[in-house]
This record gives C-alpha cells, sequence and structure tokens, in this order.
C-alpha cells in the first residue's frame, strides 16, 4: 500500500474534526454506507440540529458529499477527496461501526428514507 504524506497543517485539520467522537463515528458510519439525517438522528439519539452540525463541519472540509433523493438527502465519505487515504488509516483503527445499523434493523427503527 502507498504511503500517503501528509502536511502538517492538513493533518491537524483533519484530525482536530476526527477528534470529537459523534464526528469519527459518523465517518466510520458514511465509510461503509451512505445515511440520511433522520438515520444519523436515531444512532446517535441526538437533535437534528446537532447532527446537522456537525455533517456540516465534515461537508466544510470536503470530507463527506451528499446526494439528494426527492426530499431526502444522503451523506456519504467523500471517497475522491485527496486525503481519503489519510483517512481510511484512521478509520481502520476505530472498531466497525455496522453494528450500529443492525441494531436499528434489530429494533425495528431503522428508517428508510426513500
Amino acid at each position: 500500500m502507498k504511503q500517503v504524506v501528509v502536511r502538517v497543517d492538513e493533518a491537524a485539520s483533519i484530525l482536530k474534526l476526527l477528534g470529537d467522537k459523534t464526528r469519527l463515528t459518523i465517518m466510520a458510519l458514511l465509510d461503509k454506507r451512505d445515511c440520511c439525517v433522520c438515520e444519523l438522528v436515531e444512532l446517535f439519539q441526538m437533535s437534528q440540529p446537532a447532527i446537522s452540525q456537525h455533517l456540516r463541519k465534515l461537508k466544510d472540509a470536503g470530507l463527506v458529499t451528499e446526494t439528494r433523493k426527492a426530499q431526502w438527502i444522503f451523506y456519504s465519505v467523500n471517497k475522491k477527496h485527496e486525503l481519503y487515504a489519510f483517512i481510511q488509516d484512521i478509520l481502520a483503527h476505530i472498531p466497525s461501526q455496522e453494528e450500529k445499523i443492525k441494531e436499528l434493523e434489530t429494533k425495528g427503527t431503522r428508517i428508510s428514507c426513500e
């Protein structure tokens, strides 16, 4: 695997963003699947404005993208970001977040926004 060299200021900016537990978890989730805000609200048991604020910070940094499907907006990791390999390295060191989605499905609280 090719070693990614990241400028110190860029690394500091990414690490500051991902230093927040909620944003780090959101990135781990979105790296595996697209999510709607309403799903993230249910997963984190946080208000919609709070989740939207986290997503706005990630989007402003170019780390996530949004896709509109009817009235719903789905978020995903921007895999074309120049520092995506660096972000993947970070995410590789935390537990998978797939269980959170499965937990919603098991409880019957997974929301379908389509």
